[in-house]
């Protein structure tokens, strides 16, 4: 297309003369005067900047100017573009100058066929803004509303900048004031749009704000402002304010239509004024405006959330009966809303009607009824209702599976949520976010937190992002079993997908730090949540309170209290239990009592957990009397007592020997509630112990009836365990036969807590002697009871009784299990009974009770004792190729064997071959290594062991000390064994008897006696007592070194101390005495020796001096 060009002289008058012109570097066009009317210049129009419109029409009627930039200099840049409202953004952004723009703007808005849009008045003010042309700006607004172009949030905001308000739309209401002062006078249409921006914008205040100035310059809002306003008060609660834009749009001449009348009925019914709302439905057929089916279903929706199914029936009854007929949204309404409260019946019926009135179920309400099943617990039905679907050929949505899931989920079916899962993820749809949440969700509150963690893995695994709930549901599975480490990694995972956690996820954190104990990171969590304006609710502050107080922080928890209050947050009485537990825990009763008080003050009434904190505390410093008032003040307070609270007092009066009071109690507290296993374990010890053993069986038999009684043995054993701490064996003896002779208690779970305290205290024949009296009282004695009488039987060295035990249990019946044959079998190899040891473990076989690797290591062990190496060695080769793996356990004994038979290279072989197999030895491997080599005089070896057993990180022991201390002394290194000895001490490791024994008899042996008698003292005042080994040490070295009166006094403490002197005492002494030379004191010692009852040997009579 041709381009005809003109110029124009600074005047602004047409050039006669042609000029040449040379546009962007290309062909020069040249323009004549002349041909000005031949090429229909006719539509030339010329504005004083300079610039020339010309308007041409085409032959398909589509008009467009041609514009052209003319400057006054000659080789002036001509620019040109075809306009239209599309493109004349484009064509304003040509000038750099604002004057110009303002007036190629302005002649452009006078053009009839183009129409200025928003996004050309956005640019205008835009560049005007920029260039501080405020005026201008107001021009451009003022034409935007002339010409009644609709603005968008920008346009007010460019306006908001150019006037130097800051804080975007929020600030809309200081805003008006600059905007007015500056020219711009917003009209009616201006104004709703304001509004309106701020509405979606969230800024409601400042809404009603720009409403309020409206109104006052007598600007009208218009019906739809009025809407949007009420609906924005309504999803706020604010009845009020709605019920006063109804009334002040009415004075304003506007006439409420069926929309507003249903919002203000939607919000009258969300605040409980049915009446009022009843009022309005009158009002509106009064006045003409006849309610819709959107306003009758409005009005049945919020009579359901209130829970009045009956009104909204009626309702739905009256619509059934007018002209206003139920739609397919107020079925659905219906259908939802019976169903959340379980009336399947009527949920039946609705549907019914539904489909009678031509409205055919769709995926929405078959999956609301699926919803309704699942609400009662009718899974099968819910099921079929699934099929039901496919055979109407109607596919369950994603909300549907995600429904039925939930389902399955809260009524514990797993496997076939799972099987629906499946079903999803290969037919579709896909699986969401909200599906793996109801999988994490009900792992979590399942306490299985580690396949809850397992689920949100999985669902990033399958590209599925996680959200907020997602993230949080994870969290609360990982705080609940407290693990940090996991809980850290999914808090930051969260942020680096640009998520913000919210205040439950910092609750979360901060719980989860709570139960790690770690109480600096969790005040850090609770400062981020401040910084990152995420405002904590009183669940945060509580948990942290709670944190700092189990973290012995106490004046931060009280800090944190009272920054609560600053905050505006009302402390709960969750709040006011923290701290009054806590004041407990430090006996700050008073103080405790006086918050208790404040809770009044603060209008914070307590509740039970309130109450049984502080009767628990009372009773527990004895003031029984003031707990018993408050158990009373607790009615009168409208705050019921519990089970808790009856059985703290009780418990308090039975601590304090008031046992008929507690006895009287616990009658008062029957009337009320049905005594639970609690109230047993407060009342039934306290009771036999005072003697009331009957009263005692009365409780416990009328317990035993209750439907909910607990009876199973874990619990009662607890029970009896605590009886026989406060009553003592005899008395709890009493009580359990009794039980068992009446029939209160048939089974052994009694019986079987008393043979295990008496096992305990090594009155394993006295265990034995109940046991069968029991039996007689007709008590059938179970595994639980064998097992314990059995293992004490043997650690009592009764093994002759223990194995007749073993063979009664099973004539009975009574089928052993792995810890019985274990402990017959250990007992066996510990005595040297190889034989029997291996027939029982050939029985253990043939009986089918599959071993274990403490089996294994038993038998190894008892072989090795017996000197049967060969198949200890052999038995520890069939164990490898079984599916058992060895312990260090396992080759402990080998190790010991083998060294101490002397076959040094075989033990070090296996050594070897213990780490090579991946069992890593322990301390214990390596003392007996180190022992082994050092008492076969290899004493470099034994070092090198040491030092390796360092260099591997495993720490010494006291036993890995005194072996090398022992080693050294032997062989007279005793410096280098004094080294060791404190080296022990440097360590952290504290010397026990043994070292002791072994420093004192290497030192004396050196006849370093003052040394000997320092660590003699130095052990005593540690509080270890010297035994005979210790005396027997100093009394041969102080007559060795001819102190015969020093071994004298030893032998004095010794006997002073309560040990009995034998032959190795007699003999060191008779040794002195005869080294001194004094025969007389040598045979008064052996006189004594016979008087004493102890044997001489043959090393008496060659220390006897001859006479």
């Amino acid at each position: 297309m041709s381009v005809n060009m003109v110029d124009l002289c600074s005047s602004g008058v047409l050039c006669s003369s042609p000029v040449n012109y040379r546009t962007n570097g290309k062909r020069a066009v040249s323009f004549d005067l002349g041909n000005c009317r031949r090429q229909g210049f006719e539509n030339l129009k010329v504005f004083s900047s300079g610039f020339l419109v010309y308007r041409q029409n085409h032959k398909k009627k589509h008009v467009g100017v041609w514009v052209f930039s003319v400057k006054c200099s000659i080789d002036a840049d001509l620019s040109r573009s075809w306009v239209s409202s599309d493109n004349v953004v484009d064509v304003l952004k040509s000038s750099d100058d604002p004057t110009e723009a303002m007036d190629l703007f302005k002649s452009i808005a006078q053009q009839s066929e183009i129409v200025h849009t928003t996004h050309s008045f956005n640019y205008m003010l835009e560049f005007l803004r920029n260039h501080g042309r405020i005026e201008d700006m107001a021009v451009v607004f003022d034409l935007m509303q002339k010409q009644i172009v609709k603005k968008n949030a920008n346009t007010f905001l460019t306006i908001f900048k150019g006037l130097g308000v800051r804080g975007g739309l929020r600030s809309a209401p200081f805003a008006l004031s600059r905007m007015r002062e500056a020219g711009f006078l917003l009209n009616a249409f201006s104004y709703n749009g304001l509004i309106h921006f701020l509405l979606q914008s969230g800024f409601y205040r400042e809404a009603m704000e720009v409403y309020k100035r409206m109104v006052s310059e007598g600007v009208k809002p218009s019906l739809k402002t009025y809407s949007a306003l009420m609906v924005a008060s309504g999803k706020r609660k604010k009845t009020e304010s709605v019920m006063g834009l109804l009334r002040e749009m009415e004075s304003l001449g506007l006439k409420p239509n069926v929309y507003t009348f249903t919002i203000c009925i939607r919000v009258l019914g969300q605040a409980g004024k049915f009446d009022e709302a009843y009022g309005l439905l009158r009002r509106m057929e009064e006045e003409g405006c006849q309610p819709d089916v959107v306003t009758y279903t409005v009005l049945i929706g919020v009579l359901c959330e209130a829970g009045r199914l009956d009104k909204a029936q009626e309702l739905f009854s009256q619509m059934k009966s007018s002209d206003q007929k139920p739609d397919r949204v107020t079925y659905i309404t219906l259908l939802d809303q019976f169903g959340d409260v379980g009336n399947l019946k009527l949920v039946m019926e609705f549907w019914e009607a539904m489909e009678s009135d031509g409205y055919a179920a769709d995926v929405v309400v078959f999956t609301i009824i699926i919803k309704a099943l699942c609400k009662e617990g009718k899974i099968e039905e819910a099921w079929e209702m699934l099929e039901t679907m496919g055979s109407k050929g109607i596919s369950p949505n994603l909300h549907t599976y995600n429904t039925l899931i939930g389902g399955l989920l809260r009524a514990n079916r797993l496997e076939k949520a799972q099987e629906i899962f499946g079903h999803m993820e290969v037919q579709g749809p896909k699986p969401t976010a909200y599906t793996f949440i109801l999988f994490i969700d009900y792992y979590g509150k399942s306490g299985e937190f580690e396949k809850a963690f397992q689920a949100y893995e999985s669902m990033k695994i399958q590209g599925v992002v996680p959200d907020i709930v997602a993230f949080n549901s994870c969290l609360y599975g990982l705080a609940e079993s407290g693990q940090l480490v996991q809980a850290k990694e999914v808090f930051y995972e969260l942020k680096a997908t640009g998520l913000s956690p919210d205040s439950i996820t910092y609750n979360m954190m901060i719980k989860c730090y709570n139960k790690a104990g770690k109480a600096d990171e969790a005040v850090k969590m609770f400062d981020e949540m401040m910084e990152s304006g995420c405002e904590p609710d009183e669940i945060t502050v509580n948990s942290l309170i709670d944190t700092l107080y189990k973290a012995g922080r106490e004046e931060e928890a009280w800090r944190m209290f009272d920054k609560m209050k600053k905050m505006n947050l009302k402390p709960t009485v969750v709040t006011y239990n923290t701290l009054l537990a806590g004041l407990g825990s430090e006996g700050k009763i008073q103080k405790a009592f006086k918050l208790f008080e404040e809770m009044g003050y603060f209008n914070c009434p307590p509740n039970t957990v309130t109450y049984n904190t502080l009767l628990h505390y009372l009773c527990g410093v004895g003031d029984v009397d003031k707990a018993f008032d408050m158990l009373y003040e607790m009615s009168e307070r409208n705050c019921t007592p519990d089970l808790l609270s009856y059985n703290t007092v009780i418990y308090g009066f039975i601590k304090e020997g008031r046992i008929n009071e507690a006895l009287w109690l616990f009658h008062q507290m029957s009337k009320v509630f049905a005594p639970d296993f609690v109230t047993l374990c407060s009342i039934l010890p306290g009771f036999v112990k005072n003697g009331l053993v009957e009263e005692a069986l009365r409780i416990a038999c009328k317990y035993n009836l209750q439907p909910v009684a607990q009876i199973d043995r874990f619990a009662w054993e607890s029970l009896m365990e605590g009886i026989v701490r406060e009553a003592g064996v005899d008395l709890s003896v009493t009580f359990a036969a009794k039980a068992a002779i009446n029939g209160i208690f048939p089974n052994d779970f009694l019986l079987c807590s008393l043979i295990k305290h008496l096992c305990k205290n090594k009155k394993a024949l006295d265990a034995y002697r109940l046991f069968e009296k029991f039996k007689g009282y007709g008590v059938r004695p179970t595994l639980e009871a064998y097992n314990p009488l059995i293992d004490g039987l043997l650690d009592n060295k009764s093994i002759e009784t223990a194995l007749l035990l073993f063979e009664e249990m099973k004539r009975m019946g009574c089928t052993p299990d792995i810890f019985t044959y274990n402990a017959l079998l250990d007992a066996l190899g510990k005595s040297k009974r190889a034989t029997e040891m291996l027939d029982l473990h050939e029985e253990m076989h043939s009986k089918g009770c599959k071993h274990n690797s403490i089996t294994y290591n038993i038998l190894i062990s008892g072989l090795v004792k017996s000197n049967r190496l060969e198949q200890a060695v052999d038995l520890y080769y069939d164990l490898m190729s079984r599916d058992i793996s060895p312990t260090p356990c396992t080759y402990g004994p080998l190790i010991d064997g083998l060294l101490k038979s002397g076959e040094m290279n075989k033990a070090e072989e296996l050594f070897n071959e213990m780490v090579e197999y991946g069992c890593r030895p322990n301390c214990a491997i390596y003392n007996i290594l180190i022992n082994g080599f050092g008492k076969a005089g290899d004493v470099d070896k034994a070092f090198k062991l040491f030092e390796k057993m360092v260099r591997e990180g495993i720490r010494p022991d006291v036993k890995s000390y005194t072996i090398l201390i022992d080693t050294l002394c032997i062989i007279d290194r005793v410096d280098d064994a004094l080294c060791y000895f404190e080296e022990m001490i440097a360590a952290g490791v504290e010397p026990d008897l043994y070292a002791y024994n072994f420093m004192i008899n290497g030192l004396g042996k050196s006849q370093r006696l003052d040394e000997a008698m320092a660590l003699f003292e130095e052990m005593k005042v540690k509080g270890i007592s010297p035994d005979l080994y210790t005396y027997n040490s100093l009394i041969i070295h102080f007559g060795n070194a001819g102190m015969v009166g020093e071994a004298g006094k030893m032998y004095e403490e010794l006997q002073l101390k309560g040990l009995k002197p034998n032959v190795f005492t007699y003999n060191a002494l008779i040794r002195g005495h005869s080294r001194s030379g004094d025969s007389d004191h040598a045979y008064a010692v052996y006189k004594r020796m016979m008087v004493g009852g102890c044997s001489p040997n043959i090393g008496t009579f060659a220390q006897l001096p001859s006479r």
